[in-house]
């Protein structure tokens, strides 16, 4: 089957201007779905088809989501510092003025790096941003045995918010955002038997939360020093094993297009990607494309979401597939995007 980027371009873009109704459960992370769709657009080679206008609204809208601290603002507004999900939750009271002690009115750790990713993308310079006190509302969501929650307003804490915590303090060379030490022994106490990891100590080992932290070892620069050979060579050997045609997350369960990401990202890192079936991954993530409306399903005869329509296209950049620019792994950028990152960090370290 042939792959066809113009009918996703179009996927991404209708999704930027309409939400479908199944969708409105994801409306309290609406910035999530407009980070899909300006990566998915950027993998694609095809942000030129967003007018300068259309970027510049976004942007705005996704600065519209920051919490707002000012210099007067005590230790609990600080916290509360992130981008939030969506607009949705800003409720103004009457003077308009955003009050920052609202029960909801708080930063959110996977929303603010899909935030700053989206920021990135479209080639800000992040200068509107506080990098220590967003650093400082990251470090706020730490917990005492080293896991994340979301947000202060309360979630679950585990492996998916140590990775965006991670790429948040990467991204904005501020390591102030979590206590380096504690996180990485959450890391590892989350390792199992299988030499792969889990969403946290005790639990199965899982093809999403192994990406989540060997990718946040790796943005720690600790991946080769906390595991052992013998851990490493186990750990790229499950993650291979995770092949069948695509890739599946777990022993005995169906493989899954997004897993042509997140297992692929991880044996990317741990420099062993070039051992797997290619074409089997292609063939199948190929299989669940839409060749009418555009975008990828979970499995085949299934319906596209946007999720899955994003991570096939990322797994597929991962295998070189033309019409796509390259990833970075670690970050799930695209590398240009990355590059952009790294002349920011030059100059903030310049200034």
């Amino acid at each position: 089957m042939d792959f066809n980027p113009k009918k996703h371009a179009r996927y991404f873009l209708r999704l930027l201007n309409i939400l479908p109704s199944h969708a409105s459960n994801y409306d309290s992370t609406r910035l999530l779905l407009c980070f899909f769709a300006v990566s998915g657009l950027d993998l694609l080679d095809a942000l030129d088809q967003l007018t300068p206008e259309k970027k510049e609204h976004i942007r705005e809208w996704v600065y519209h989501l920051l919490i707002q601290a000012k210099e007067s603002d005590g230790d609990d507004e600080v916290a509360r510092w992130g981008f939030q999900g969506a607009s949705t939750l800003i409720l103004p009271p009457a003077t308009g003025v955003i009050d920052n002690s609202e029960p909801y009115a708080c930063g959110h750790v996977s929303m603010t790096y899909t935030g700053l990713g989206t920021l990135l993308i479209l080639g800000d310079d992040l200068s509107r941003v506080n990098r220590k006190v967003v650093a400082a509302g990251v470090r706020a969501c730490q917990q005492s045995d080293g896991s994340f929650c979301a947000t202060l307003a309360g979630s679950e804490c585990d492996m998916r918010f140590v990775y965006s915590a991670a790429a948040v303090c990467y991204i904005l060379q501020d390591w102030s955002g979590m206590d380096v030490g504690l996180t990485t022994n959450y890391i590892m106490q989350s390792l199992s038997y299988d030499n792969a990891f889990a969403q946290g100590p005790g639990l199965e080992s899982h093809g999403g939360h192994t990406f989540c932290a060997v990718a946040s070892l790796s943005l720690m620069g600790t991946l080769h020093t906390m595991l052992s050979t013998r851990q490493l060579d186990g750990l790229r050997r499950w993650c291979m094993m995770r092949q069948e045609s695509g890739f599946n997350g777990r022993p005995n369960k169906p493989v899954d297009t997004c897993y042509s990401f997140w297992v692929g990202a991880t044996l990317k890192i741990l420099d062993c990607y070039d051992l797997i079936n290619k074409s089997e991954n292609r063939s199948f993530t190929l299989a669940t494309q839409d060749n009418i409306t555009g975008g990828f399903a979970k499995w085949t005869s299934t319906d596209v979401e946007p999720l899955h329509t994003y991570f096939a296209l990322a797994g597929l950049s991962l295998l070189k597939e033309p019409g796509l620019i390259e990833i970075h792994p670690e970050l799930n950028l695209s590398q240009r995007t990355v590059e952009h990152l790294h002349k920011l960090h030059e100059q903030w370290t310049c200034n």
